[in-house]
C-alpha cells in the first residue's frame, strides 16, 4: 500500500515571527538524519510488542512483521528534531493534559474567507472572536484529506490534503500558533481510494486488504444478527471486481470500505500513516470509529479484544518515539464500555470521549433537574493519574445516546428523543442484535437542541441557558472539547439536511467571514453576547490549576436546581466551587461549608474555618460567610465561579 509523499514544508523552522515555539510545534524535518545512530529499541519494549503481535496473528506472523514494524519506527525517529527529543525525556504523564487545554473542533472549511484557502483562513478568523485567540489552545481538524462521501470520514488518499482546503504548508502555519489533532480514520477507507480499486483490479498485494465474500450468504443469518453496528443499511456490498460479483463488509456505508486488521499489513501501513501525522504535526490522534475495528465472524464484532491489543500496540510505538502523542479514542458506546479504553490507565488510551455528558446535561436542562448528572458525576473516576476525559457537549455528528444507555431509563431516553424533535432535530438509527433498531444519536446544533428556534422566549434566556449548560463540561474534570457550531450558538441548517438527504449536515453549516464579523461587530447581537459570556468563562479556566484534568473533583448534589462541583488543583493551593442553576426558575441554596473535601491545616492559606471569604470569579464580587454556610439565591440559568480567599484586615 504506498501513497504520495507532498513534503512542500520545512518542519525545521524553530521561530514564527521571531518568537519561539514550544517544543510542541517545532516542526519535523523534511529528511531523516541517518548520521545519527538509529533508534533502539529495548529488548523490553521489543518483547511486549512481540507478544502484543503474537496474540493478533500467531509466532511466525508476529516474528515475520516485527521487523518491518522497527524500520518504520526508525525512519520516523530519524526525521525527529533533537529538541523535541530532549523535552520529551522529561515528560511528566500527569501534566500531558493542564487547565491550559481547551480544543476547538471544526471542520477545515467551516469558516471561508475570500481570497485564500479555508485553512489559510482559519486561523485568522478565529482570532477575531472575543476570548478565544486566549482560551483555545487546541484545534481538532477533522479529515482534511481527499474524500469521496460522509464529509471527509470516506478518505480516498489518507496521506494528501484536500485541494479544496488547501496545503501542507496552511496545516503547519495553524500548527504555530495551536496544538492539532488530526483524525485517523482508522476502520475504513473510500471506495474510490486506491488500495480499493487496487483489490478490485485483483492486484495480488491488495487481496486481503477488505473482508471479501464471493456472495451475499457468505455471513449467515444467525451470524448478522450477533453484529453490533452504528447504522441500519446493509453491512455487505456489492461490488464488481476482475473476478466478478464480490461482497465487500462496509460497517458504515457503501463507500466506506472496513479494513481487515486481520491482514498484519494493513496494520503496519496504519502505524506508518499515524506516524506521518505526527512529523505534519499532530500532537493528539483521535482514533475514528475504533469500537468496530477487528471483525470475528460469530461474535458482535464491537470492542473484542484484539481491538483493545491493536491500541495498546499503538500507545507503546509511540511511547517509544513520540510520547508526547496522545491517543484519543472515538466510541459512542455505553459508559462502562468506552471507559475501558483506558485500559489499566497506562497502556492505552491517554483520553476518552466523555459520551455520558452530552445525553446527561441535555436531560438536566430539559427536566430542570441536576439529580441524574450528579449522581452519575459523583461516580466518575480515572484509572490512572496519566489519562482524562474528552468532555464535549455537541460534536459534527450531533448528540450521541450510546454513552447513557445504561445511566438513563428507556423512558427517559425516550423523552429525550421525543424533546430534542420537538426542538426540529433529527434522529439517526443502528442496527442491534437480532436485527432491532434503537435511537443512537440526535443530529441537531447545541443551541438548538436546548432553544427553540422560533418562538417568544427572550433572547437573554436562551443565551443563558445556553452557557449554562456549556459551564458543566469546562467546570468537570477533563479537557474541554467544543464544536464551532456549539462554540457560536448556530442553529439547525434544516434546509441542507433536507436537501443533502443526510441529517447531520443539519450541524455542518459553513459561515462566511464577513457574516460572522458583522455580527460580532454588534454588541447586542446573540453572537456578540454569547462569545462575551462564554469566552469569559473559557478565560478564567485557562488560568486557574483547580480546573487541571489531575485536580480533585467533588460533586454535592444539594439540590434538583443546581449542578455544584468543587475543583482542587492538584497541589491543593487553590480551590473552586462551580455552581449552575439549571432551572428556569430562581433557586435558593444553602451549602455548609462541612461538605467541601478542603484540606485543612495550619496553614491559614488552606484553612477555611475561618477569616475568609469567597471571591465570584465571574461578576468579580465577594460573599461573606456566616455560620460555616454559603447562602444564595440563584437566577434562572445563573453560573458562579466562587474560590475562597482571605479577608485583609
Amino acid at each position: 500500500m504506498t501513497a504520495k509523499q507532498n513534503f512542500d514544508v520545512n518542519f525545521s523552522e524553530k521561530t514564527v515571527n521571531s518568537q519561539p515555539l514550544s517544543w510542541k510545534q517545532i516542526r519535523h524535518n523534511n529528511y531523516p538524519d541517518y548520521e545519527r545512530p538509529l533508534l533502539k529499541v529495548s529488548p523490553e519494549i521489543r518483547a511486549r510488542i512481540l507478544k502484543r503481535l503474537t496474540f493478533l496473528y500467531g509466532v511466525a506472523e508476529a516474528e515475520k512483521y516485527l521487523p518491518e514494524l522497527e524500520r518504520i519506527m526508525q525512519v520516523y525517529y530519524a526525521h525527529k528534531p533533537l529538541e523535541v527529543i530532549t523535552q520529551e525525556a522529561q515528560l511528566s504523564s500527569q501534566n500531558r493534559f493542564t487547565q491550559e487545554d481547551i480544543i476547538l473542533i471544526t471542520y477545515g472549511d467551516l469558516l471561508r474567507s475570500n481570497g485564500s484557502s479555508p485553512l489559510a483562513s482559519l486561523v485568522k478568523i478565529l482570532e477575531k472572536v472575543p476570548g478565544l485567540k486566549k482560551a483555545i489552545n487546541t484545534i481538532h481538524l477533522l479529515p482534511f484529506f481527499p474524500y469521496s462521501s460522509d464529509r471527509g470520514f470516506s478518505v480516498v488518499d489518507f496521506r494528501s490534503v484536500d485541494p479544496d482546503l488547501g496545503c501542507w504548508q496552511d496545516i503547519a502555519t495553524i500548527h504555530d500558533s495551536y496544538q492539532l489533532m488530526f483524525d485517523a480514520v482508522c476502520n475504513h477507507t473510500s471506495a474510490k481510494s486506491e488500495a480499493f480499486q487496487n483489490l478490485l483490479n485483483g492486484h495480488p498485494e491488495y487481496e486481503d486488504f477488505a473482508i471479501v465474500y464471493d456472495s451475499l450468504e457468505g455471513l449467515s443469518p444467525e451470524d448478522l444478527q450477533k453484529i453490533v453496528r452504528p447504522r441500519t443499511s446493509s453491512l455487505l456490498s456489492e461490488f464488481r471486481s476482475i473476478a466478478g460479483a464480490i461482497w465487500v463488509w462496509t460497517t458504515f456505508s457503501e463507500d466506506q470500505i472496513d479494513l481487515n486488521y486481520a491482514n498484519p499489513r494493513v496494520l503496519l501501513w496504519v502505524i506508518e500513516t499515524l506516524l506521518l501525522y505526527v512529523r505534519r504535526g499532530a500532537n493528539i490522534i483521535r482514533l475514528d470509529a475504533v469500537t468496530y475495528l477487528w471483525k470475528i465472524v460469530g461474535t458482535s464484532c464491537a470492542n473484542l479484544e484484539q481491538t483493545h491489543e491493536t491500541i495498546k500496540l499503538f500507545r507503546d510505538v509511540f511511547n517509544v518515539v513520540a510520547p508526547g502523542v496522545a491517543l484519543i479514542t472515538e466510541t459512542n458506546i455505553p459508559h462502562e464500555q468506552n471507559i475501558a479504553y483506558f485500559g489499566n490507565g497506562y497502556d492505552e488510551a491517554q483520553m476518552v470521549y466523555n459520551f455520558a455528558l452530552p445525553p446527561l446535561v441535555l436531560h438536566t436542562f430539559y427536566q430542570g433537574d441536576a439529580t441524574a448528572l450528579s449522581r452519575w458525576a459523583q461516580d466518575l473516576e480515572f484509572p490512572s493519574d496519566a489519562c482524562t476525559y474528552f468532555n464535549i457537549l455537541d460534536t459534527h455528528d450531533g448528540i450521541g445516546l450510546m454513552g447513557v444507555k445504561n445511566i438513563l431509563s428507556s423512558a427517559e431516553i425516550d423523552f429525550l428523543v421525543s424533546k430534542a424533535r420537538e426542538h426540529g432535530a433529527f434522529i439517526s438509527y443502528r442496527t442491534i442484535a437480532k436485527g432491532q433498531d434503537e435511537p443512537y444519536e440526535i443530529n441537531s446544533t447545541w443551541y438548538s437542541a436546548l432553544n427553540f428556534d422560533s418562538d417568544n422566549e427572550p433572547l437573554n434566556i436562551k443565551i443563558l441557558r445556553f452557557v449554562a449548560s456549556r459551564s458543566i463540561a469546562l467546570a468537570l474534570k477533563g479537557v474541554p472539547g467544543i464544536y464551532l457550531h456549539g462554540l457560536i450558538g448556530s442553529t439547525n441548517d434544516v434546509e441542507t439536511a433536507i436537501k443533502t438527504k443526510s441529517k447531520r449536515d443539519v450541524n455542518r453549516q459553513t459561515i462566511e467571514e464577513e457574516i460572522l464579523i458583522e455580527e460580532l461587530r454588534s454588541p447586542s447581537s446573540k453572537l456578540s453576547q454569547l462569545t462575551k459570556f462564554l469566552g469569559q468563562l473559557l478565560e478564567i479556566r485557562f488560568s486557574h490549576k483547580a480546573f487541571h484534568p489531575q485536580g480533585k473533583q467533588q460533586v454535592l448534589g444539594l439540590s434538583p436546581q443546581c449542578f455544584i462541583v468543587l475543583r482542587t488543583a492538584p497541589n491543593q493551593e487553590e480551590y473552586i466551587l462551580t455552581i449552575v442553576n439549571v432551572s428556569q426558575e430562581a433557586c435558593n441554596l444553602e451549602i455548609p461549608l462541612e461538605k467541601f473535601d478542603i484540606a485543612r491545616s495550619t496553614d491559614t492559606k488552606s484553612n477555611i474555618s475561618g477569616g475568609i471569604y469567597w471571591y465570584d470569579l465571574l461578576k468579580n464580587q465577594a460573599l461573606q460567610i456566616e455560620q460555616q454556610k454559603i447562602e444564595l439565591i440563584l437566577q434562572p440559568y445563573e453560573i458562579l465561579w466562587l474560590t475562597p480567599q482571605l479577608q485583609v484586615k
